[in-house]
């Protein structure tokens, strides 16, 4: 009987679908940097916004140098803003997408069309590559679901309480930029 339930809670750990972000795909034209990803949600994630729970995901799209001795340096970077909600009585799905000032707002008619759009960048510029150093560069994408939002006073005090339901990164492939 144990033997059985510790080979259960094993094969469940390795079989679970865990969210994760897919690769992200470089692109440079007419001297600008666009980057494509993707986040694969969990069924844990989809199940939460079909019952209801509204989601809140950081996406943080940030260019790096590569030095060989010293740690990467950061040069640029942009955070996007998604929110999920949804109403399981009514059907109603509603994502909002937050780019610096700029809020986009869409309705949709199902759940598996409203994650579709909100998991997926396509083609976002990042900079422009005059305006960069000669030298090798990658682009990390790091994204955070936010559980809830406490003050900043209260979240020190309830430091045990974690803030994040996630937050996973994935790093592109190193790319030269030749500036002369």
């Amino acid at each position: 009987m144990h033997f059985f339930l510790l080979f259960t809670f094993y094969y469940s750990l390795f079989t679970a679908h865990a969210t994760e972000v897919s690769a992200v795909n470089i692109k440079i034209n007419n001297h600008d940097i666009y980057v494509t990803t993707s986040l694969k949600p969990d069924q844990k994630f989809i199940n939460d916004i079909n019952d209801g729970i509204s989601k809140e995901l950081t996406f943080y799209i940030d260019l790096f140098r590569v030095w060989s001795i010293w740690p990467d340096e950061f040069v640029t970077g942009r955070k996007l803003v998604k929110i999920l909600k949804s109403n399981p009585i009514k059907r109603e799905y509603v994502a909002a997408s937050i780019d610096g000032n700029v809020q986009v707002e869409k309705r949709f008619k199902d759940l598996e069309s409203m994650v579709e759009w909100a998991m997926n960048i396509i083609d976002i510029k990042l900079t422009n590559i005059k305006e960069l150093e000669h030298g090798e560069y990658f682009v990390k994408i790091t994204v955070d679901s936010r559980i809830r939002k406490l003050p900043p006073v209260i979240g020190y005090f309830l430091f045990f309480m974690p803030e994040k339901e996630f937050s996973i990164s994935k790093d592109s492939q190193k790319f030269e930029i030749n500036r002369k």
